[in-house]
């Protein structure tokens, strides 16, 4: 039987889905190999429409399935695009790993247990690509008592563990979340706030472009110190781990809010920089609450493309090394989706894959369910 497996992720920051095609069953000291990886945006209809369903709305339910629809095709094409790049046939593949699109993630919330809502048709995606879809991986973790995220640390610990060495690795895509490696084998993850998902908006809004490209229009601004101050506040970053969070604590409304407390209208560059030392600030102290002896900051995600902010975390944890996971041989922009084709695999070989001392749960669970290709 072959161990490949596709993994497919379409994360908070909106801006499509990445796919790759990975081998298990490699040798040498990394346990995949990646064989292909294709990256496909949204239409702006679609990513209009997801972001949208992040805020209650008429006609939510038909709105929300339609929707999954288009998210459903929008994976089969990737899918498709994936097996092409590397020559194989869809009958070698064992299974897609299909997260869907987060749309509510409010665990542990109105009658303690709570929800979160992946939007997503994997029963489509399976008639489409013709091969088992593992979907639905954070409800039976939320079901369990815990936060249902984050899901990586499991994989981090497989493809970035250390022996004998603490490795914090960042994840910094629409949300920031931070898992650590402890050298005693412990793992810590926990979402830690705003990645990019507010830098996107006030870009969108303030240059019509998606996002701060390598972060230069933050670099031309200045942080303003009570603005940050004010965001800072928010009680979600005093709250000790197992935490998560998402849109539906961080979002537009959530910093027109705090532009409103300010004595002064504030240049939208200013804003702009102040949203990345916030995203900088809150990930920095993390690490040091919870990997202060860490060597190296693995960033994967598409922060890592963020050159400012960047240099700002390098900045704020000084004498520790801060670098991009492709250097440490696995390409920050597929670190994503290469562990959902790692929970795939996971589910399909009925391996327990949540980490119980990270999201929180009564114990350790098999996360996912079964859309069969035929």
């Amino acid at each position: 039987m072959t161990d490949l497996y596709i993994g497919l992720m379409s994360g908070t920051s909106l801006d499509g889905v990445d796919g790759v095609l990975v081998d298990f069953s490699a040798g040498g000291p990394r346990p995949l190999h990646v064989m292909a990886h294709v990256h496909r945006k949204f239409e702006p209809a679609l990513a209009g429409e997801l972001l949208a369903l992040n805020t209650p709305g008429d006609n939510e339910l038909h709105r929300a399935a339609v929707a999954g629809n288009a998210l459903a095709r929008v994976y089969g094409e990737t899918v498709d695009a994936v097996l092409r790049q590397a020559e194989t046939p869809r009958s070698a593949v064992r299974a897609i790993g299909a997260h869907g699109q987060t749309v509510r993630h409010r665990p542990g919330e109105f009658d303690a247990t709570g929800y979160t809502l992946q939007l997503n048709n994997p029963a489509l995606l399976a008639e489409l690509c013709h091969i088992d879809v593992v979907a639905d991986l954070r409800s039976r973790d939320v079901a369990a008592g815990g936060q249902g995220a984050p899901l990586v640390p499991v994989f981090h610990r497989a493809v970035f563990g250390l022996p004998g060495e603490t490795v914090a690795v960042l994840n910094i895509g629409g949300i920031g979340n931070l898992t650590v490696l402890h050298a005693d084998g412990r793992t810590i993850g926990f979402d830690c706030g705003p990645g990019n998902a507010l830098m996107d908006h006030w870009c969108r809004l303030h240059t019509g472009r998606a996002f701060d490209d390598a972060g230069a229009w933050a670099a031309s601004g200045n942080v303003n110190e009570e603005l940050l101050a004010n965001m800072l506040a928010d009680a979600y970053f005093q709250i000790s781990p197992p935490k998560s969070t998402g849109r539906d604590r961080f979002h537009p409304a959530w910093l027109e809010a705090r532009l409103r407390n300010l004595g002064a209208p504030m240049r939208a560059a200013d804003v702009q920089a102040t949203l990345a030392e916030l995203s900088a600030a809150t990930c920095a102290a993390d690490v040091r609450s919870y990997g202060a002896d860490s060597r190296e900051v693995l960033v994967c995600g598409g922060g890592a493309f963020n050159a400012y902010l960047m240099h700002r975390l390098a900045a704020l944890l000084p004498g520790l090394t801060v670098l991009a996971s492709d250097q440490r041989g696995l390409p920050a922009s597929q670190v994503e989706a290469c562990a959902f084709a790692w929970l795939a695999r996971a589910f399909m070989r009925r391996e327990c894959a949540n980490l119980p001392g990270v999201t929180g749960a009564a114990g350790p669970r098999l996360l996912g369910a079964l859309y069969p290709a035929h």
